[in-house]
Formats: structure tokens, sequence, C-alpha cells
């Protein structure tokens, strides 16, 4: 029997929770436009940290940003819906359910009654499909392709084609490939008459400052403390990128920009960017905590001459 979509009034306010980081958000755009188009003239916030609202805004997938902490307070009262694209609870689900929500879409948890017959969390799938497939079984429509940001509004200089952006730093020591490779690497595209630039986020300043000095590349190599809107510009304007397994190799994929991306204990396969000759995923094949305190030991199985050639395999 064909599932329907939960039925709204007219000013009905949907929240959805993804408290998260960078690409966590821009894994999320497929669904989060798939209830924009499923609700369409309904209020759609998000609730998630601050320091995403710029580009959440951007993308026209949603009208407001509603500043949350991970499994923070969700300081809305009774919305129509709330969307739980978090995780797959309990903690989530609670938050969501302390709002007094007419309705909640969330995948189903033992320890929560509210969900029961809903979808099954699965372990082993795609970020990206794992959301488009929970609103699909209730009855909500979603392109799972749907990741495109808009470079038009972005900040930014003229884009240059011969750029390569190379971002070094991580969420955890687990998906940090060293440094003496990445400079290989750097020095390698600089030697070939490309203009590299090393991007750095919050608290990788020191890292990316050791590979641009170790390339020899100055001072005006290295883009730091920038916004996300400003990072967005830089990827969109640049001619590949060169990450490992973390927010702006999203960026990439949603600016349509060729990459490289090295992943370590979290294959491709969860995480990576869509199958196509823009982009390369390099896996040793190894599982292990994407938490770690420690480059995983898969990631270190990725010498610099395997990225040398991916990057040359890459469309100019």
């Amino acid at each position: 029997m064909a599932v329907t979509a939960p039925r709204l009034g007219g000013d009905a306010e949907i929240i959805v929770l993804r408290a998260l980081g960078l690409g966590d958000l821009l894994t999320a755009l497929p669904a989060l436009r798939a209830l924009r188009a499923a609700y369409p003239g309904r209020r759609l916030t998000l609730a998630a940290p601050a320091i995403l609202a710029p580009l959440a805004l951007h993308s026209r997938a949603v009208d407001r940003v509603l500043p949350v902490e991970p499994l923070g307070l969700v300081p809305v009262r009774r919305p129509a819906l709330a969307v739980d694209l978090h995780g797959a609870g309990p903690q989530s689900h609670r938050r969501l359910l302390a709002t007094g929500p007419g309705a909640l879409i969330a995948f189903a948890h033992p320890e929560v009654p509210e969900s029961a017959g809903m979808p099954p969390w699965r372990r082993d799938e795609h970020e990206v499909r794992r959301w488009c497939r929970l609103l699909e079984e209730c009855g909500i429509p979603a392109d799972a392709g749907r990741l495109e940001l808009d470079p038009e509004g972005l900040p930014g200089a003229a884009a240059d084609r011969r750029a390569t952006i190379v971002h070094p730093g991580a969420g955890a020591a687990a998906r940090r490939w060293p440094v003496e490779r990445w400079v290989e690497v750097a020095r390698h595209e600089a030697d070939r008459g490309r203009r590299v630039l090393v991007t750095a986020g919050q608290g990788e300043v020191a890292l990316a400052a050791r590979v641009a000095d170790g390339a020899g590349l100055g001072p005006a190599a290295l883009r730091a403390g920038s916004s996300l809107l400003d990072v967005a510009g830089l990827v969109a304007g640049a001619g590949r990128v060169i990450s490992g397994d973390t927010g702006i190799a999203h960026l990439a994929t949603a600016l349509g920009r060729p990459s490289v991306v090295l992943f370590g204990p979290v294959s491709p396969a969860a995480w990576g960017p869509p199958a196509s000759a823009r982009h390369r995923a390099l896996w040793a094949g190894r599982h292990g905590d994407p938490h770690g305190d420690r480059p995983d030991r898969g990631l270190l199985e990725i010498e610099t001459e395997q990225v040398i050639e991916a990057l040359a395999a890459l469309p100019s």
C-alpha cells in the first residue's frame, strides 16, 4: 500500500534537525529540497550550527536557520512537522518530540514509541541516499542527485581554472593524510604551473601553513579564517580540489569542480562523491574509526604517486 506524506496546513512550519558539520549539510541538500517541493509555501526551518547558516540560506533549500548545537535544545514550539535528518535516534528524536510537533518523520527506534512503523535505519548506506530513502518511504519523492549549489552570488575573485585547492585538514586525525605527503602534492601542482591555494578550517591554520611553507608557495597561498561562503566562492572559481574526507570535498561536488578525495577509515560508498569522471575517490579498502586520534592505517596506504596519478586523470 502506498504511503502518503503528512498533510500540513497552509501556514505550517517544518522543523528539520541536522545539527552537524559542513559535509552533513551538503549531503542533506537533496532531502531538504524534497521537503521544499512536497510542501510549497510552508516555512522550512533548519536547526543547525550557526556557522552553516549563510551557506544553507544560499542553497535556497531552507527559509531560515535556527542555531542549535549537536543534540542541543530545539527552541521551537508546536511545528506542524518535525523531520530528523540528524541520526538514528533516540536522542535526536526526543529533541524534536520535545517541540510538540503535529507529525514526526524519523527512522524507527525501539526506545521511541512515536517512531514505530517508520522506515528502518540501515548502517551500510550512502549518506545522501539514506535521507532521501527516509522521505521516500514516508511518501515524499526525493532526488538524490540534487546536490548542486549555485555559484552565482558567492564571494570571490574571477574564476581561475589553473588554481588547485589543497585542503590538508579534517575533523579528526584519523582522516588527516601526513603533512609531508601534502607538501609533495602541492609542490607537484605548483611545478606544473598551477596556482596552489592551501585552505584551512577552524583549528587547522598551523597545519595548512606547514603545507604552504613546505611547498615553497609563499604567504599568499594560505587561505584561512574565511567564512563558509568565502570558501565556497574559492572552490567555485578553482580548477580542482584535493582533500581528505571532509566538508570541502562536498563543496567540490556541489559546485561541480573536479576533485580527488582521500578516504581512510570510511568507505567512499558511504560518504564519497557521485561516480563521475570529474571525481576520483582513493581508498585502500580498510574500515576504521573516523574519529580516531591518529592517521588511519588505510589512509597511510595511499601514496603520493597515487594522488598525482588521480590528479592527472581529472578533466582539465
